[in-house]
């Protein structure tokens, strides 16, 4: 616990709760005007996606069906590995639009996994949307549709994201000191 706490307090402020707030009103506005006559599946994804998922939700003000996936590289560490499935989407997802709720997009891997995926099992479209797009060239080749906010390259957490499986629940996004 002496490593979290020291982790937290050392932090450095990227963005304050009322500028993500500010941000999920935009995407949820980019969403609902190209998203509403759709009758989409929104799939969170577990972790890191669940508190933009519980945020950006009741923005949304068509119907939509709502569903889940767990899969991670990362395992309460921070650095990526292999992608490991806890559990993929229960609905049938085929012939219809999907759209993918995510924390991060960082290297991109996991989204990508689990766009390939959803167009695998015959979605009609997958769409992906997710808070936060960390500035590098080391991503993978997919293209968010819906981006709430940019961070620099380094090691973020808060609003969901973990560092080592703490601090999710730090409210705003904040940036590990030297990571």
């Amino acid at each position: 616990m002496d490593e979290i706490n020291t982790i937290m307090r050392e932090a450095d402020l990227i963005y304050h709760v009322d500028e993500i707030d500010s941000a999920m009103t935009q995407m949820a506005r980019k969403v609902c005007a190209e998203l509403s006559e759709s009758n989409p599946i929104v799939i969170c994804l577990l972790k890191g996606g669940l508190v933009l998922s519980g945020q950006l939700l009741p923005r949304f003000n068509f119907p939509l069906e709502l569903d889940y996936v767990h899969a991670t590289r990362y395992r309460d560490k921070t650095e990526g590995g292999s992608l490991h499935w806890i559990a993929r989407p229960s609905m049938n997802i085929k012939d219809r639009t999907v759209l993918l709720l995510d924390d991060i997009f960082d290297e991109g891997h996991t989204l990508t996994a689990i766009h390939d995926y959803c167009h695998a099992c015959g979605a009609k479209e997958v769409k992906t949307a997710v808070l936060l797009d960390k500035l590098h060239d080391r991503k993978a080749p997919l293209t968010v549709d819906y981006v709430g906010l940019t961070v620099p390259d380094r090691y973020v957490f808060g609003f969901g994201m973990d560092y080592k499986g703490y601090l999710r629940n730090a409210n705003g996004i904040y940036a590990v000191k030297g990571l």
